[in-house]
């Protein structure tokens, strides 16, 4: 393979071996108010509320907006934000929050428990992905006052769970936009969010930019330093690496740039280029079935199709040190979950694949193919393009014909996960902290129609969705770990999705930014005290 050799030489090795420390000695430096901090923004989702969609595409944006219940710290333990404390029953059904009080929503209006109430039981449960599963057994949200907001759950819900799961699928929408006005989903606040964060919206031009100003009534006294941030659309990353060294771009996160760009900027002094602030957000590509095809409803398909990859080979050649082999949907990052025993592996093995093609009854045709498949590659960064390509040169090399379909970052969660447009999708998983926040979903049946990165596959295993039940509502720590055991194992059975490369993203920062990279999902969190030097 040609594009194997040429990126060979743009492995992330280059990087490793030049990533600055992104906490320099700026301890003495007086943090300076004013300036405008701009960001690449590489794919529009057509989406800018958290409380809506988990991604880190929407937190990149919305998450300056909109807050909170619960974030992480820099030492990556639950620390309260629009939420003061918090305590849970002995039983574990309920949960009860003391909110903050003295927030106001950009608008004016006061932010209360209502609006808690109102986006748990409309937003997170009936149509958040991820949220839908976390809050399945939520049955309602008593608001006793305006600033006490009591979660009670049909079964047991683990506050440790929950609390790790807030950061990400905690965010609070305003329930006087909101309630009353049309389907939520179709609301015009999505794309003009107003929320109680340290920057309020101003305006969004489709394909230009995104910008917010200074929320010069926030809640944390003289924050946040900057005027405004601007989120520029930059989908071509060579274009945006130009724009990093011509100084209109301040920000590339989550891998936005190409390899060989980043491992340049890694020598350049101007920048810093580094992993830290993304440990809250370990990611595994993914190879995603479409059980609607007879083809791929039958395991030895799928697992001939994992056998038919060199997994090893990829790493080594296209991404270098910041990416390992994976072994299931808990990544090995998880010290907490991570099982002994993953289950059946799948690897390289043409002749293996070849058999198991055989066995499934779907012989090569005259011209040596099987069958012909689309495969839609999320347009997240340039590892998941570069995997679509060698996919479909492996799989042509087993008899499997595969057309690469290549959309935008609307287009393509349109077409996979409402449309079901696609017979193999590839993309990313991110694992946050705990496997029932953003893992589970892709295997458990019975997600919300069209939610994004949640089990639209067509395919349900009433197993799995007891295990999944179980684990999310047991409170004996040895006990779910126990049971996630048996998640992977089953999940590396059935193969409805497969995780085979395990990854942390890349972040390339200008380095007159300061406060940047300080907390596990920094490209995720608000930004309140981030500021650029002179």
């Amino acid at each position: 393979m040609d594009m194997t050799r040429r990126a060979a030489l743009m492995t992330s090795a280059a990087i490793a071996a030049n990533v600055i420390n992104p906490f320099r000695a700026f301890a003495q430096e007086t943090p300076q108010k004013g300036g405008v901090f701009t960001v690449h923004y590489g794919a529009e989702q057509r989406q800018l509320n958290p409380s809506l969609q988990a991604s880190t595409g929407v937190y990149i944006i919305g998450g300056k907006i909109q807050e909170q219940l619960v974030d992480l710290d820099a030492k990556g333990q639950p620390v309260g934000v629009l939420a003061e404390s918090w305590e849970s029953s002995a039983d574990g059904k309920t949960i009860t929050f003391k909110l903050r009080k003295g927030v106001t929503w950009h608008d004016g209006k006061p932010f209360t428990s209502a609006d808690v109430q109102y986006t748990a039981m409309e937003m997170w449960k009936k149509i958040l992905n991820y949220g839908s599963t976390l809050q399945l057994f939520l049955t309602a949200v008593d608001t006793p006052d305006a600033h006490t907001a009591i979660f009670r759950y049909e079964r047991p819900m683990p506050l440790n769970l929950l609390l790790r799961a807030l950061p990400d699928l905690g965010y609070i929408s305003p329930r006087h936009l909101y309630e009353g006005k049309g389907d939520i989903r179709q609301n015009q606040v999505n794309l003009a969010p107003v929320g109680t964060g340290p920057f309020k919206f101003v305006s969004y031009e489709r394909g230009q930019h995104i910008i917010a100003d200074r929320n010069a009534d926030y809640w944390r006294p003289n924050l946040p330093y900057l005027d405004r941030i601007v989120w520029r659309v930059v989908t071509d990353r060579a274009a945006a690496a130009a724009q990093m060294e011509a100084g209109q771009i301040h920000y590339s996160p989550f891998s936005g740039l190409t390899i060989s760009d980043s491992a340049r900027l890694a020598k350049d002094p101007r920048f810093i280029v580094s992993t830290k602030g993304n440990e809250g957000n370990a990611r595994t590509n993914t190879v995603e079935f479409n059980f609607r095809r007879k083809e791929l409803a039958d395991i030895r398909v799928r697992r001939a199709i994992a056998h038919a990859l060199d997994i090893p080979f990829f790493i080594e050649n296209f991404l270098g040190d910041f990416a390992k082999r994976g072994t299931g949907p808990v990544p090995s990052v998880s010290t907490d979950f991570y099982p002994a025993d993953n289950g059946p592996q799948y690897p390289f093995d043409k002749a293996t694949a070849i058999k198991l093609l055989d066995e499934a009854g779907f012989k090569p045709g005259a011209d040596g193919t099987r069958f012909s498949l689309r495969l839609l590659p999320a347009p997240w960064g340039e590892d998941i393009s570069l995997f679509a390509t060698f996919i479909q040169q492996s799989l042509a090399a087993v008899g499997i014909k595969v057309e690469i379909v290549r959309n935008d970052g609307g287009g393509f969660l349109k077409q996979v996960y409402a449309d079901h447009a696609f017979d193999l999708a590839s993309g990313w998983h991110q694992y946050r902290n705990d496997p029932a926040v953003s893992t589970t979903v892709w295997y458990r049946s019975g997600q919300p129609a069209g939610a994004p990165w949640t089990n639209q596959w067509n395919w349900t295993d009433p197993t799995i969705d007891k295990i999944i039940d179980d684990a999310a509502t047991e409170v004996d720590p040895a006990k779910r770990k126990g049971l996630y055991g048996d998640f992977v194992r089953r999940a590396n059975t059935e193969l409805p999705i497969w995780t085979p490369i395990e990854q942390i993203f890349l972040t390339v920062i200008n380095a007159k930014a300061r406060n940047h990279s300080n907390t596990p999902r920094w490209g995720s969190a608000s930004w309140h005290d981030l500021w650029l030097a002179k």
